[in-house]
């Protein structure tokens, strides 16, 4: 048997099978961990065999580099690319997060994997910096003077509430969107800023 090869129940499976995997080590990883879930767990949980897995993947490196490549390639498109909100409001709106989410996939990863040469370890910090990257770019439409410093200002308050909101149980957002509304509005100049309240008044 190849492609279509039965799984663990009996079943015949094969197409799809790869977008099970995929499906399943999303759910799994983000809520236990990647060491803790094992490849018999996820071949349980995709319904699949573990050769039929092998023949999608070459190995638990490769399924981790995967999920992280496939998890958010446009980065936040619901925050940076909607069209009913002013740049400041898109700067905002990113750290409307709710507290029940997740720590970020790629925080999580790159911790515990302790490998900065890990394929998943680059995906981590590629998507970092698209972050930090959108941020400046939308700082920059908001006429911030220097949209790089605050994209990565606004970028290390994300990461650090997401961390504070899953070590302490405790909703951190709420926090940190506050100093970025301080920080946003420092960094944009007094004529847009006047801009940006005229715009506001008008909507």
């Amino acid at each position: 048997m190849t492609e279509l090869e039965k799984g663990p129940t009996g079943r015949r499976r094969g197409r799809g099978a790869r977008e099970r995997i995929l499906s399943a080590s999303q759910q799994l990883f983000r809520e236990q961990g990647i060491n803790r879930t094992g490849m018999d767990q996820l071949c349980a949980a995709a319904e699949v065999s573990k050769r039929t897995a092998y023949q999608h993947f070459t190995g638990k490196d490769e399924l981790v580099a995967e999920y992280l490549r496939r998890f958010d390639p446009s980065v936040l498109p619901g925050v940076f690319d909607r069209t009913d909100l002013t740049p400041r409001e898109r700067l905002l709106a990113a750290f409307d997060i709710p507290p029940t989410t997740p720590l970020c996939p790629y925080i999580a990863a790159a911790v515990e994997l302790h490998d900065s040469q890990h394929p998943a370890s680059q995906y981590a910090r590629d998507y970092k910096k698209a972050v930090a990257a959108r941020l400046a770019d939308t700082a920059r439409e908001a006429g911030a003077a220097d949209p790089e410093q605050l994209g990565e200002q606004l970028a290390l308050l994300i990461d650090g509430a997401a961390a504070r909101t899953r070590v302490l149980d405790a909703d951190a957002f709420p926090t940190a969107a506050a100093i970025a509304a301080v920080l946003i509005d420092n960094a944009i100049p007094a004529t847009a800023g006047d801009d940006r309240r005229r715009e506001e008044v008008s909507s």
